[in-house]
């Protein structure tokens, strides 16, 4: 082999190696993710719920919809940590949650991956 081509495979490994450690160290935990979740769905429920509703009712209990929501996070962290399934794959996590809270509740099913310390979803469905 030549000499710039042992150079360039060097580069390369020790390139992977130095990545892999940088993700292994930024993979982030389920309690982070836990957070993650809560935010999110914190905003849809202030943004698709609070906000969107339209009968007289939903109006009455929109006026402290988004104070209800805000007082519900802890409640709301537990029903996620209770739903979710991580799997740890050393450089990034993969979450699956699957949301069901009662029967006449739509139930959601989320798959987030977390690599260097953010967080993806890439699959939100309604079932």
């Amino acid at each position: 082999m030549k000499p710039l081509t042992i150079i360039a495979y060097t580069g390369a490994a020790v390139g992977l190696a130095a990545l892999g450690v940088t993700m292994a160290k930024t993979n982030p935990s389920q309690v982070e993710y836990e957070e993650y979740a809560v935010q999110r769905l914190t905003e849809y429920l202030k943004t698709d719920v609070c906000k969107k509703t339209t009968n007289f009712i939903e109006n009455l209990i929109r006026f402290n919809c988004e104070k209800l929501v805000d007082s519900a996070n802890p409640q709301i962290q537990e029903i996620i940590a209770r739903t979710t399934e991580k799997q740890n794959y050393i450089i990034f996590s993969i979450y699956r949650t699957d949301l069901k809270i009662s029967s006449w509740i739509p139930s959601y099913k989320f798959e987030t991956v977390g690599a260097f310390d953010q967080f993806y979803t890439y699959t939100a469905e309604k079932e």
